[in-house]
């Protein structure tokens, strides 16, 4: 509906004309009701485009493709993303091929900074009495990631389900048969199965909150994070964790000041990846585990938050893929009870610091431990 209401201004609803001042800016001129703007003699030039009043993102674009105005909804939608909409191949090659009249439709995909899905219809018209066109940017982002989500959940999400029901059925029909009189059975089947189940639980609240992040990931995050509050709240979620796991964990006094983000979010990664590190991170006996998370400001810019342990360290060739969703590293036997995570905490990580801009770096050395750094813009 909303596309239409455009397109039908664009052809010959309400517009207005902004036309170039003495002073080399733009003055705007009254209103003129579709019947005038019908009447070139009446109203002037009949394509006259409004842009600032609609309700849309939209934007003028010559007929090489060049920008000639951007609507304040369009600024505030897309930011700095804007421009790499505007010079996108797709874009430019429909404007390219409009005819005089007529209205065209094309789907546009970036992946830079932050995967973005927009629909754009483009309609011939004039800017300042010069060939022109309209472009309305329709963010379609958070539908994609849906229907993304959906995908996922059944090649990747169904096939990491399967394992933990089929543990579950086997109990029960062992239960229910061969050791119905057996407390012993009973007793220890019992505590797998309620592994088992803790572990589709995880899996499931994993899923859901990371298709939560990616439908927000395109939507640069406006609010404030106070660093020394961030901490303090890492510090209270850690108090649900036993006592030998709080004592690895040693939270450095962060610089003070704030910094823009979700505070929720940033809380996440710090918890996904201490998490990590107490999985993963452990030394061998005798060693004692030890994980640090420190921050500091750059004299370059920004800040960097990093989560370092003295564990057995990360392969090499595991790095490049550790936040891809489901990955794991193969541990070696005895390691973690044999619970090898769900695979999607530092795929949490990864979209969430894109949402912010920022940058997410993991180096390694086997025998020495694993340090995740995550580097956040200032402002």
């Amino acid at each position: 509906m909303v596309v239409g209401l455009v397109i039908g201004a664009v052809v010959g609803g309400y517009g207005v004309h902004l036309a170039a001042s003495s002073t080399g800016g733009l003055r705007r001129l009254p209103y003129y009701p579709a019947r005038a703007l019908a009447d070139p003699v009446a109203a002037g030039d009949a394509d006259t485009i409004m842009v600032d009043e609609l309700p849309v993102a939209l934007v003028v674009l010559s007929r090489g493709g060049r920008l000639l105005h951007a609507a304040t909804r369009a600024q505030a939608e897309f930011a700095e993303g804007l421009g790499a909409l505007i010079r996108h191949p797709a874009l430019q090659r429909a404007v390219a091929d409009l005819q005089p009249g007529g209205v065209s439709e094309v789907r546009i995909e970036a992946d830079v900074p932050v995967r973005r899905v927009v629909q754009a219809f483009v309609k011939a018209g004039s800017w300042h009495g010069h060939p022109a066109c309209v472009v309305v940017l329709l963010d379609a982002t958070a539908h994609d990631a849906l229907d993304r989500a959906r995908s996922d959940f059944v090649a990747h999400a169904s096939h990491e389900l399967r394992t933990p029901l089929a543990a579950l059925v086997g109990f029960i029909e062992t239960l229910q048969g061969p050791a119905a009189n057996d407390a012993a059975a009973r007793q220890k089947f019992l505590a797998i199965m309620a592994r088992q189940a803790a572990r589709m639980q995880r899996l499931i609240d994993r899923l859901l909150y990371l298709s939560r992040v990616q439908m927000l990931e395109h939507q640069r995050p406006q609010g404030q994070v106070v660093l020394p509050d961030l901490f303090a709240r890492l510090n209270d979620e850690l108090q649900g964790k036993p006592a030998e796991d709080r004592a690895a964990v040693i939270i450095h006094a962060p610089p003070a000041g704030a910094l823009r983000g979700d505070a929720d979010q940033i809380l996440q990664v710090l918890v996904n990846l201490c998490e990590n590190a107490l999985r993963y991170g452990r030394p061998a006996p005798p060693a004692v585990a030890r994980i640090d998370v420190t921050a500091q400001r750059l004299e370059t810019g920004g800040l960097v938050i990093s989560v370092r342990d003295n564990g057995p360290g990360i392969a090499a060739q595991h790095l490049p893929r550790l936040t891809e969703r489901f990955y794991r590293v193969s541990q070696p036997a005895g390691r973690n009870g044999g619970d090898q995570g769900t695979g999607l905490g530092l795929a949490i990580v990864r979209h969430i610091v894109d949402r912010h801009g920022g940058r997410l770096d993991i180096t390694s050395t086997p025998g020495q431990g694993t340090c995740c750094s995550v580097w956040l813009p200032q402002g």
